[in-house]
């Protein structure tokens, strides 16, 4: 039986846990979702995330409990341990580690009104992840008709693969009230080859 070159790792050989969220998938989102001009990135890495939302012309609180060099990022933030949010901050938008993502759900949600995160799919299935899924709040699940392209772990050298995950936006909103509404969005409308303009890095 051969093996696929993109399967899961092990927790303990994954890190930091770090997998750059592709720049279509923020776009998407962007040209989707209402997003308020100041925005929390609280696992921003590298910041691909950061970036579009530049690009896109809103203020953005990035944190991380990892220093990654790049200036304007805020390092040593444990975001699981913040007892609320940053002042003008109602806003959270991040792809979470995916060990930690209903940890992160979880506090996002208790300190923002409106929280949007890039989730696999398979998130929405859960029954033991009810507190979170079916209080109401979750507003939107747009799902991506395509794979997005694969978001490799930081520091693979190996084959790039494609991805075999299915992700989505999931949304919460705290004025919402009511089902949830599942839709279907193509991030192949919003390919750009330029791209976003790279983050100064800070001075040594």
């Amino acid at each position: 039986m051969s093996h696929r070159e993109n399967k899961a790792h092990a927790l303990s050989e994954r890190g930091n846990d770090l997998y750059e969220t592709p720049a279509v998938a923020v776009r998407a989102l962007i040209g989707t979702e209402w997003l308020p001009q100041r925005i929390w990135e609280p696992a921003c890495g590298p910041g691909a995330i950061v970036r579009e939302l530049y690009a896109g012309g809103h203020d953005v609180l990035a944190t991380d409990l990892v220093d990654y060099g790049w200036d304007g990022q805020v390092s040593g933030v444990d975001f699981l341990k913040v007892p609320e949010a940053p002042e003008g901050i109602d806003c959270i938008v991040t792809n979470p580690p995916y060990k930690d993502a209903r940890a992160f759900v979880e506090q996002a949600v208790r300190l923002c009104p409106r929280v949007m995160m890039l989730l696999r799919f398979s998130f929405y299935e859960s029954i033991s992840r009810g507190s979170i899924l079916d209080t109401g709040t979750l507003a939107r699940v747009h799902c991506f008709r395509k794979r997005l392209p694969m978001m490799h772990r930081d520091g693979w050298v190996g084959p790039k693969a494609s991805s075999n995950m299915a992700f989505a936006w999931f949304v919460w909103d705290v004025s919402h009230r009511g089902p949830t509404q599942l839709s279907r969005m193509s991030w192949e409308d919003f390919t750009d080859e330029a791209g976003a303009d790279p983050l100064p890095m800070a001075a040594e």
